[in-house]
């Protein structure tokens, strides 16, 4: 197969290569200046010495031998630092184990014109990559590839699109520029173990500086010449990434139009689009058993509640279905992003899935599909989902054995979960991301009004477009300040400098204004609706006060919250080196906050509604918390028992805050969705 590779691919390959080139030149430039200094003050020290031997002399020549050494050592540092890279997450699968699986990668290896990887493991996430263990001899020498396939990627693709997602793999290995990725990958270790992986060598010289104060000073004059080498190393850190990022990029690019002549543009693009839901999916489940491990609950297949999960939500979403798995359209991917915002992030390695979709269309490359389920791969793969799964959770520490959920108990818990946790569709998403106007005023304005129209789809957008703005407008105001620095940007279809940020900011403020009049009006229109909607009395006093209820919450909210920003700061000196004399008296000081969070906390472990969602075991150590009296600092020592309960009560605060809103803000909703299917609200005079 012979694919043109495109001019930005050729010229951002040359930059990277260019990068890796000054880096090198710039480091044996750094590496002959340290022998330099290293010879320069081994020699003068040794001449000082012979010169005027005497006590000074002596601890001043050895001094000046050890600032050359300590700088010299500093330079080639690396060079002695192992690297341990851990597959035990991985599971190796073999052709004997899994035939079919290798028949499709022998295709793919074929078509693809590339090298069969040296080994192919399983992974339990939503993905796909190509990897390889480098190291500095891999710069030198040929890279042995390896691939690894995610079951949760398998359990959630047709065989076509599987095909498509391998063949973008191998797209890689069929670039000569992944080789540069081994370059760029050894001098980030390199880069990083002199730059930030300094602890022990910064030990090193406070212990020799610590033996006598005359080496003190060399010490000082080592660490200078060490932070001004790191000085330039990370300018060249930002100076190889950025050009290896866009380079990445490219790649991208390539390996999708490989797969796209392999497996064909469609079945990329659907497994592009659906990827999302997916690996939402399997996160679904993942911190759904998270929360589970304190009563010793684990999964017995993951990837069965994975599935359940991904079509419930697809469901939810009202995503159509094709070939049993859910179809998301690339309209629907970025519903509620309404950005104008253009930047390209320059530290991006991999293009959005907009950008890598609008190629494949244009590609428009057709193949014969076969959109089996990717799982018939598998001699049983319902055994190595299991096998996955088990391996998995035996890293979990379970106080007690674990047991096992029965997949129907999943689905029944989770389902029940996502309810809680969730507003009714009937809103439309419409307050997922916004609370309820709380400065309207009643007026007797009749207006003909419909539910529908209220929280349409436009309505909506408005919601959404206003975040964007916001967003958009701190962006512009970041890049006028030079906070963000960068060239140009798109902004609307149109390109600006960086310099003309700032003119765009009182259009955007215009925009916000008047996206802003528009919501507020509807959120009008939806408190008078729902007013009139019902001749119930009983109803309408129950919408007035739950609406009510949020509003005062809202209005003590920021109070609420500062009882956790002054409580967090005044805890701060924990996490420093402070003396015991100051630690009492900061103590002291943090008594009152400390009375005033028991105080803030105490309705909160009283109101049931709210406790449900606390661990059993952390009702019990907030209320033992809350009624006695700890003390934290003894005998200069931390009583860390004690801390852990302070710190834990501190932490729990905010989401009790931010629960109890939740609920109340749900309490409304809910009463707004019964008065909308009383049976009154068809129409309203």
């Amino acid at each position: 197969m012979y694919i043109q590779v495109s001019e930005d691919f050729k010229k951002k390959s040359k930059s990277a290569i260019l990068a890796i080139s000054i880096f090198v030149i710039v480091y044996i430039l750094m590496f002959l200046f340290t022998i330099i200094l290293a010879v320069a003050c081994i020699g003068g020290g040794i001449l000082l010495i012979i010169t005027k031997p005497m006590f000074l002399t002596l601890m001043l020549g050895i001094g000046a031998a050890g600032t050359g050494v300590c700088v010299f050592f500093f330079i080639i540092k690396f060079l002695f630092k192992k690297h341990i890279n851990d597959r035990s997450y991985l599971t190796e699968i073999t052709r004997t184990q899994e035939p079919q699986l290798f028949k499709m990668i022998d295709e793919i290896v074929k078509e693809a014109e590339t090298d069969f990887p040296k080994k192919v493991y399983l992974s339990y996430d939503v993905n796909a990559s190509v990897f390889y263990d480098s190291s500095f001899w891999s710069m030198f020498l040929p890279i042995k590839k390896k691939l690894t396939i995610g079951v949760g990627l398998i359990n959630t693709s047709t065989k076509q699109e599987l095909k498509a997602v391998l063949s973008h793999e191998f797209g890689h290995f069929s670039q000569r520029s992944m080789k540069v990725g081994s370059y760029v990958y050894n001098v980030n270790q390199i880069i990083f173990n002199l730059v930030n992986d300094d602890q022990s060598y910064r030990n090193s010289i406070e212990s020799w500086a610590s033996m006598s104060g005359y080496f003190s000073i060399f010490a000082a004059i080592s660490l200078f010449i060490t932070n001004k080498i790191q000085w330039v190393l990370s300018k060249m850190y930002s100076f190889v990434n950025i050009r290896h990022m866009a380079l990445s990029r490219e790649m991208e690019f390539h390996a999708d139009e490989v797969a796209a002549h392999i497996a064909g543009s469609v079945s990329l693009e659907e497994s592009l689009l659906r990827i999302e839901l997916a690996s939402n999916s399997y996160n679904n489940v993942i911190s759904f058993y998270d929360a589970k491990v304190s009563k010793n609950q684990a999964s017995k297949n993951i990837y069965k509640e994975q599935s359940f999960v991904m079509n419930f939500l697809a469901t939810q979403n009202e995503l159509e279905m094709k070939h049993d798995l859910p179809n998301v359209k690339l309209s629907e991917s970025g519903l509620f992003n309404k950005s104008k915002l253009m930047i390209e992030n320059q530290w991006a390695s991999h293009p959005s899935h907009e950008e890598r979709i609008a190629r494949l269309r244009k590609l428009n490359i057709i193949k014969d599909t076969d959109n089996e389920h990717a799982k018939n791969l598998f001699q049983d793969f319902e055994k190595t989902e299991e096998k996955l799964t088990a391996k998995l959770f035996s890293k979990v520490k379970y106080q007690k054995g674990k047991t096992e959920l029965e997949l129907d108990v999943f689905k029944t818990e989770f389902e029940e979960q996502y309810n809680r946790d969730s507003f009714d569709k009937i809103f439309n998403s419409y307050y997922d991301n916004k609370n309820p106007d709380f400065t309207i005023q009643e007026n007797h304005i009749v207006k003909d009004l419909l539910f529908d129209e209220l929280f349409s789809k436009e309505k909506v957008e408005l919601v959404y477009t206003l975040i964007a703005l916001e967003n958009d407008k701190k962006t512009i105001e970041a890049i006028a300040s030079k906070e963000l620095v960068l060239k140009t940007f798109d902004y609307d279809g149109k390109k600006y400098t960086a310099k003309e940020a700032k003119n765009l900011i009182p259009e955007i403020n215009h925009s916000i204004s008047e996206i802003q009049k528009q919501i507020q009006q509807n959120d009008s229109d939806i408190y008078h609706y729902f007013l009139s909607s019902t001749d119930d009395s009983g109803k309408k006093t129950e919408f007035i006060n739950a609406y009510q209820l949020l509003s005062a919450y809202d209005a003590s909210y920021e109070e609420k919250l500062k009882v956790y920003t002054d409580i967090a700061h005044a805890t701060a000196f924990m996490s420093t080196k402070t003396m015991p004399e100051q630690i009492k008296r900061n103590f002291l000081n943090l008594k009152p906050l400390e009375d005033t969070l028991k105080n803030e906390i105490r309705p909160y472990l009283e109101n049931t509604s709210i406790s449900f969602y606390l661990e059993e075991q952390d009702v019990k150590d907030l209320n033992y918390y809350i009624e006695n009296h700890l003390i934290y600092f003894n005998n200069d020592h931390y009583i860390d028992a004690h801390l852990q309960l302070l710190m834990r009560a501190i932490n729990v605060y905010p989401y009790l805050l931010n629960r109890k809103y939740f609920l109340l803000k749900k309490d409304l909703l809910n009463t707004m969705k019964d008065l909308a299917n009383s049976g009154y609200t068809e129409k309203v005079n």
